[in-house]
């Protein structure tokens, strides 16, 4: 089949709630992808960073194919042999003292969503169904009920209503305004480290020590989302790295798989986490033995191929090296580690068409934001293969006078 077919297929039997670039990819090793006409494409997305790993990692896979071969499924009514270990490994890795796990980014969110709530009711003695959890103007947590509620995109609140109430959005990166949202009702503040779909937007440095402080003098819980921004991504195992500070959860999902199968969990200290008692949250498929598997080995190979120093090293040279790029039509270049973004004047054009243009030159890169794209290749790349997206930036960038 051509790629059309493939295209008139998904249109025709699809929901249409994704706009995707028009390229059919049917083959993945490293940072490269072909499509199902053999075009050899640099995944600068990683699957919005599920594959930090790069693709098709083949200790993964055989993990994958050797925990398969043994035992799938058991559901949390038994226990299996590699729920301990993946915990054990998981805790020691990011200093936490309890991990639950689940499936995909939003139901981990979720997850911390229940518990600081319950935590709020039967630690810090908030009145029933009064509970507070400060949230960041512009954030993005997921795509269920209760995350757009407290959502500030439009297009993701639209038709959608009614919606679940307890969440105050403030500005990101202003410690003054999370300071004057807290209320005796306040139980968490629940922020990304760096806001990922809102276009790589980084907070001001010391804020989130600032936040540290705020949320240890008021007896409210810190939440931080490394869905995205987690697992070697921005140079650092955790963001939270950069200012020295460990939160009280910490949400990670996405390459906690290497892009083999969903997996996320919500990392705690005993206190937040000791609230929850049997039957009172769970999932079927949450810390099955095959995603413990590919977990466990997922994270061992970050470490062994020293992907989370490639991260920083790459990624810093990666940013020098746009910064070094003047032209009229760019409005900023920010970044850390390996998750950048050139943001685009608004009256040039869309970023879509750059994207469309980059696809030409061999490099897929996702537009967020009408102005704004973003690179988040995978952390194996190398630095012949960063130059590669930056010769094709130049040149997808007009020249005087077009």
């Amino acid at each position: 089949m051509e790629q059309r077919e493939f295209i008139g297929l998904e249109n025709q039997f699809g929901a249409h709630n994704y706009k995707p670039l028009d390229v059919v990819l049917s083959r993945g090793k490293g940072v490269w992808v072909w499509d199902v006409d053999g075009k050899k494409y640099l995944d600068c997305l990683a699957a919005y960073s599920a594959v930090n790993q790069g693709h098709c990692h083949p200790k993964i896979m055989q993990a994958m194919v050797a925990q398969a071969e043994k035992l799938t499924l058991t559901s949390r009514a038994f226990r299996n042999d590699q729920l301990g270990p993946f915990y054990k490994e998981l805790c020691e890795l990011t200093n936490s003292h309890r991990v639950l796990p689940m499936n995909s980014g939003a139901e981990a969110v979720e997850t911390a969503i229940k518990t600081v709530r319950k935590w709020g009711y039967t630690v810090k003695g908030v009145a029933e169904d009064q509970a507070e959890i400060i949230v960041c103007d512009n954030n993005f947590h997921g795509r269920t009920i209760s995350i757009v509620s407290f959502s500030t995109d439009e297009s993701a609140r639209a038709g959608f209503g009614p919606f679940t109430p307890g969440f105050k959005s403030i500005p990101f990166g202003d410690a003054a305004a999370l300071e004057s949202a807290i209320t005796d009702n306040t139980v968490a503040f629940l922020v990304e480290p760096i806001q990922g779909e809102a276009g790589v937007m980084i907070p001001p440095a010391g804020y989130l020590k600032k936040a540290r402080e705020i949320c240890d003098r008021h007896n409210i819980v810190l939440i931080l989302d490394e869905i995205q921004t987690g697992l070697g991504r921005t140079g650092k195992l955790l963001t939270e790295e950069y200012e020295g500070i460990e939160s009280d959860l910490t949400i990670i999902g996405k390459a906690l798989s290497g892009g083999y199968y969903p997996v996320s969990a919500v990392l705690s200290n005993t206190e937040v986490m000791s609230v929850l008692q049997p039957g009172e949250h769970g999932s079927t498929f949450g810390g099955n033995p095959l995603a413990c598997a590919v977990a466990r080995a997922a994270l061992q190979i970050l470490f062994e191929e020293e992907m989370i120093e490639n991260s920083y090293q790459q990624g810093k040279y990666f940013l020098n090296e746009l910064k070094k790029i003047s032209h009229p039509h760019i409005r900023e270049v920010r970044g850390r580690g390996l998750m950048v973004a050139i943001e685009f004047h608004p009256e040039v054009g869309g970023a879509r068409a750059y994207c469309n243009k980059l696809m030409e030159h061999g490099i897929l890169a996702k537009d967020t934001h009408e102005n704004i794209v973003r690179f988040a290749p995978p952390l194996v790349i190398q630095r012949d293969e960063v130059d590669m997206i930056l010769d094709a930036i130049t040149k997808v960038l007009p020249r005087e006078g077009e």
